[in-house]
């Protein structure tokens, strides 16, 4: 079992203090939070790799753009299909194309993108889906967030130099 870490402790406290913020910030201006708390969630999920951020929010973009396509290629499938036949065949056009250019252009092809195209078929049910919103949180609200958590990161190894590893 670990044991007590003051620098984990402290960076959490920051941390709430970045997540109350953007959660204001998105209340205030009527905004989806979720994509961007997505993207610190990928974050955290890749041990805060600086290196890996540009695939979240690009996968991020990717995925939820994907969305788009489904009217016009569902719609141009379904007289030859039937809607079910035409909407799997999309669905598995996008996940083909995410595994097999995945090693090709994993900044664009990759698990993210996965995971928000999921979730934003899931959220475009709600009364009024707003997937060009969505992106635009994903790729601005999420940077941000990522952004902060290294900040926050940097500030507690600079002032509580203990221990390198908040995560």
């Amino acid at each position: 079992m670990a044991g007590f870490n003051r620098q984990r402790l402290i960076f959490g406290a920051y941390l709430l203090v970045l997540i109350a913020i953007a959660e204001l910030i998105a209340g205030e201006f009527h905004l989806p939070a979720w994509p961007a708390f997505m993207a610190m969630i990928f974050f955290f999920v890749e041990h805060m790799d600086p290196k890996k951020a540009p695939h979240i929010l690009v996968g991020a973009v990717f995925g939820i753009a994907c969305i788009l396509l489904a009217p016009p290629i569902v719609g141009a499938l379904t007289p030859l299909l039937g809607f079910e036949a035409a909407r799997l065949v999309f669905i598995l056009g996008i996940v083909f194309a995410i595994v097999a250019f995945g090693e090709m252009l994993p900044l664009v092809f990759n698990n993210y993108a996965f995971m928000y195209l999921t979730v934003t078929a899931l959220a475009m049910q709600l009364t009024h889906p707003k997937p060009y919103l969505w992106m635009a949180v994903a790729a601005v609200g999420g940077g941000l967030l990522i952004a902060g958590v290294i900040g926050i990161g940097r500030l507690v190894a600079a002032v509580h130099p203990e221990r390198s590893s908040t995560t």
